[in-house]
């Protein structure tokens, strides 16, 4: 008999039981036998259930430990299905992975989906691609473009490591409990070869945290501690700009220039 759990709010559980939305989702993935796919979150198992049907080699992760027996009671007798408990935020996925490539599925929970979005991005080399079901909120600011409300660190950095594709929407009653966000699907394709490339990532992470601090501020005010309004006009950017007015290849620039002039 298949048992019965509760969702909980500290796990930002929200169900998904909307067979005709499962079965887009598992479409726009199209796992194959041949692959090895790694699923964060799978809940009670709705999107699982069609991942093992595909033949693909799937490893699950689960913080929710009341749903461990409910998941090896669906999935446990199936040889391609391997469960793990702990936090994917702490999940080592390069040593999962192997010499292999993963594809990464997730149902995020809202609360955690910006941390571990850059989690799985500093192991973007083992990563073929990755679908998550996220706050429509948040699949807008990874996919933002210069100039949008939405532009920011996390879509400058996931825009970095990855090709994203917002995919379609996923309505609140698809959902058990009902969410009050509106949910959306989006891929992340890591680039082979970085666009471009940072000569010192954790200075341009840097540089984004304290451009996009004071959003509404000039580069000249928000970066004065790391770099002057005349370096930066050097390098041919408006230092009276504001952050979001800047590409990916300008703030990467910028930190070059702030990386070698810190190394020389």
């Amino acid at each position: 008999m298949t048992q019965q759990h509760r969702a909980r709010k500290r796990f930002g559980q929200n169900f998904l039981h909307d067979q005709g939305i499962i079965s887009r989702i598992v479409r726009a993935i199209g796992p194959r036998p041949d692959q090895r796919l790694l699923e964060i979150g799978p809940g009670q198992g709705a999107i699982t259930s069609e991942l093992v049907d595909s033949g693909c080699h799937l490893d699950v992760i689960e913080l929710d430990r009341d749903l461990l027996p409910i998941l090896m009671d669906k999935f446990g007798d199936q040889d391609n299905f391997h469960l793990h408990e702990g936090d994917a935020l702490k999940f080592d996925i390069p040593a999962l992975a192997g010499d292999n490539r993963l594809r990464v599925v997730g149902n995020l929970p809202y609360n955690i989906s910006t941390p571990l979005i850059f989690h799985l991005l500093s192991a973007h080399q083992c990563i073929d691609d990755m679908h998550f079901m996220l706050q429509k909120e948040v699949v807008d600011r990874l996919a933002a473009q210069p100039g949008s409300k939405t532009y920011g660190r996390l879509g400058i950095m996931a825009q970095y490591y990855c090709h994203i594709d917002a995919l379609f929407e996923v309505p609140p009653e698809c959902f058990s409990p009902r969410p009050k966000v509106q949910s959306a699907i989006v891929r992340l394709t890591p680039h082979r070869e970085l666009p471009c490339p940072a000569d010192n990532v954790t200075v341009l992470q840097n540089i984004l945290r304290e451009a996009f601090n004071q959003r509404r501020k000039t580069l000249r005010n928000t970066l004065k501690s790391v770099i002057s309004a005349d370096q930066i006009d050097a390098l041919g950017i408006d230092s009276g700009s504001r952050p979001e007015r800047l590409s990916l290849a300008e703030f990467v620039q910028i930190a070059n220039h702030v990386h070698h002039t810190a190394t020389q």
